[in-house]
């Protein structure tokens, strides 16, 4: 902190509490709630007061504290892995418009795909006492969310498919989809395809991979001799430059690519054009997610599509109907994909 010689540093000003504002009145703390909770209990003159109090000192009242007392708590928290990846922020905002119709409000935090971060969140959602959370997992282990659940918060996995009776899940048949993409790369004649995948510890990437393993061996191939599988620590489009690179440095010689996510495919895009590949001619591509861009690409992208805002939608109104009158059961809700087939995959040359 820099100070002046001689002068006191200075300090950010207290936020106003509700005792201070029943001393410049001139009232109980008493007379103060009731204005803010049951006005028509306070006459208009003792109200002008207090209303005019709270203006001068521009006191903020404690809308937690107080939904806590009345017993109606209106805040939902959701953890998603990365809310920079634009399919999150689509699902994000189909939370945001289903939690809106409800009154509703939301708290939204990102783990970027680490359990650790995650458990913070959580912690910080239990404390703040929200009404329930919507959960995309950064782990395949769901033990700390059954806790939440069995201390009575709401939870809902989101974007996974729960193996828990007790939690409430909505997700998409990722297995399904990434079979779909694969089948449609091997239906254009290739037959050896690298697969830029992320952490197993993540749900989605060994669903993607499983799927992509049941279509090579339907079509009577060995995934071990046609897929090329690389590993990257990030779901994202440094990810998927990285990929490549390791790709094309083991001189592997695959005619096309499938990659775990849309953002993976930007960056495998980016770097297969870097090294002088043309796409599709010399590598063909296929993404998962279909997400806003991918059909603005300079080569549009090959992409699963998921319903995004619908997910978030129909997650919330899980929560929503979990945590009112009659307590819904938990329930399992899963979309089929759908591939949308654009300009980066073509025929294997």
């Amino acid at each position: 902190m820099v100070t002046t010689a001689g002068r006191a540093p200075q300090r950010s000003p207290r936020r106003a509490s509700i005792s201070d504002v029943a001393q410049e009145a001139g009232v109980s703390l008493g007379t103060v709630s009731n204005v803010l909770n049951r006005p028509d209990r306070v006459s208009p003159t003792t109200r002008g007061k207090v209303l005019a109090a709270i203006e001068h000192l521009s006191f903020v009242p404690n809308g937690s504290a107080r939904q806590l007392r009345a017993g109606t708590i209106t805040t939902v928290g959701a953890i998603l892995l990365d809310i920079a990846n634009p399919f999150f922020t689509e699902v994000a905002r189909g939370i945001e418009d289903r939690l809106a119709q409800a009154d509703h409000t939301l708290m939204l935090a990102s783990s970027d795909e680490d359990p650790e971060r995650e458990a913070r969140y959580l912690r910080l959602f239990e404390e703040h006492g929200v009404l329930g959370m919507l959960v995309t997992p950064a782990s395949t282990d769901l033990e700390p969310l059954l806790e939440l659940s069995r201390r009575g918060v709401g939870v809902v996995l989101l974007d996974r498919t729960s193996p828990a009776e007790e939690l409430s899940s909505v997700a998409v048949d990722d297995v399904a989809g990434a079979a779909m993409a694969v089948e449609h790369l091997l239906s254009l004649g290739h037959r050896r395809i690298a697969f830029i995948n992320g952490p197993q510890s993540i749900a989605q990437c060994v669903d993607r991979r499983a799927g992509m393993v049941r279509a090579l061996e339907a079509a009577g191939l060995d995934p071990d001799e046609a897929m090329v599988e690389i590993t990257v620590s990030s779901l994202n489009a440094e990810g998927g430059e990285a990929g490549v690179t390791e790709l094309l440095a083991a001189g592997t010689a695959p005619s096309a690519l499938f990659c775990v996510n849309d953002l993976t495919a930007l960056g495998a895009m980016r770097a297969l054009r870097s090294h002088g590949l043309a796409i599709p001619a010399d590598m063909a591509v296929v993404g998962y997610d279909d997400v806003n861009f991918a059909s603005m690409l300079m080569t549009p992208l090959t992409s699963v599509r998921q319903p995004t805002r619908q997910l978030g939608e129909v997650a919330a109104d899980l929560l929503l109907k979990a945590a009112g009158p009659g307590m819904a059961a938990p329930q399992r809700i899963q979309f089929q994909p759908e591939l949308v087939v654009r300009a980066s995959s073509g025929g294997a040359h």
